[in-house]
């Protein structure tokens, strides 16, 4: 079926995703309670939308659409709020980060639903290793062509969003080293990494697309795991390298940078991007996945040499006027703060020092979901 037209949408308007750890609070271990939090939430009115992820153990929430930070964050709090009380009925909690520090994979049971059977039917025990929990940003274009440009733009910002939303540093039981070890995960699935460099919609639609479906290995968009990827039936770019942060004021920061990145970007005043960018893309990636906030990165374009944490700060810095514009200012003071105190996964492995055990860091990511 022939990839669908490109849907024009309000240029930067918002939208999240939020993948969420179902768990027990006996044990603390995930729990497989989707079907029944998902029937209790659909009794009454859900303050946004609520469906299953691949493993029972997961559930996936999703935002209206949005223009800036208040409304964005006010409806997420809402959201959290719903899901509180739909787990304190059921004796289920519900938190952020990337992993579950000590669930088992193999202990996990895949959701019943036909395109859920079907991954697991063709990836094997990676679909149930998929029971990880990440951040979806959707930032919207006003045409197909400015989302390609926009998508390949990002492409050296990728790193900042890795660091700043970094809280998956434990699987399985033990430290990974890692500040994000939940995109590991991801980079297993053959068809993860990033987009093919075009710029046009037309050739992306034509000469890629049809392409590879004639191949038979994608029928939709759902098939790319890219860290970016077009979204034409809402007419936006979805990001998709941040771990699901420990709160929802995170969350909305998060996706309020990137709105403010795309703005900047849009004004078309940085060199545009160029194939060559990728060169030093999966390096740039494994720097900020293994040492967040205090990795460093390669510049695609001047090939020198940055901290991440001090091409975070200048960005912010550079950003403030769309910030002002979009009404986003406290988004960008929330990861100022990030920069300098640390992530998530800097606070979940104090938690660990400090309880003496992965149940404790499960249970003060509990916690920190409710503030």
């Amino acid at each position: 079926m022939p990839l669908e037209t490109f849907k024009t949408s309000n240029p930067l308007t918002l939208g999240v995703e939020l993948e969420l750890q179902l768990v027990s609070l006996s044990d603390f271990d995930l729990i497989d309670a989707s079907p029944d939090m998902l029937d209790l939430l659909g009794r009454r009115k859900f303050p946004g939308n609520v469906v299953p992820e691949i493993t029972e153990s997961m559930i996936e929430i999703s935002t209206d659409v949005h223009t800036g930070h208040r409304g964005l964050l006010e409806q997420l709090h809402e959201i959290r709020d719903a899901l509180v009380r739909a787990g304190d009925t059921l004796n289920v909690g519900v938190c952020g980060g990337g992993t579950h520090p000590f669930q088992k994979w193999a202990e996990r049971k895949i959701f019943s639903k036909p395109r859920f059977k079907q991954v697991s039917s063709l990836y094997g025990y990676l679909a149930k290793q998929f029971t990880i929990f990440g951040q979806h940003v959707h930032v919207g274009c006003s045409s197909g062509d400015d989302a390609l440009y926009l998508l390949h733009s990002l492409n050296r910002y990728i790193p900042h969003f890795i660091a700043l939303s970094a809280s998956s540093p434990y699987s399985q039981g033990s430290d990974t080293l890692f500040n994000s070890a939940r995109l590991n995960s991801v980079f297993a699935f053959p068809l993860s990494g990033r987009a093919p460099f075009l710029l046009s919609w037309d050739d992306f639609r034509h000469d890629y697309f049809a392409r590879m479906e004639e191949t038979g290995i994608v029928s939709s968009m759902k098939d790319f795991y890219w860290d970016i990827r077009p979204k034409p039936e809402f007419g936006t770019i979805e990001l998709r390298v941040c771990d699901t942060p420990l709160t929802v004021d995170r969350a909305a920061a998060l996706a309020c940078y990137l709105q403010a990145l795309c703005s900047h970007l849009l004004e078309r005043s940085e060199p545009p991007p160029e194939e060559d960018d990728y060169l030093v893309y999966n390096y740039n990636r494994f720097q900020a996945c293994r040492f967040g906030l205090d990795g460093t990165l390669v510049h695609p374009q001047s090939h020198e040499s940055l901290s991440i944490r001090e091409d975070i700060l200048a960005t912010l810095r550079k950003l403030e006027p769309h910030a002002e514009k979009l009404g986003s200012t406290a988004a960008l003071e929330h990861l100022y703060q990030v920069s300098h105190s640390g992530s998530d996964a800097h606070f979940l492995r104090q938690e660990r020092m400090n309880s003496g055990s992965t149940e404790g860091m499960v249970d003060a990511a509990l916690q920190r979901f409710r503030m």
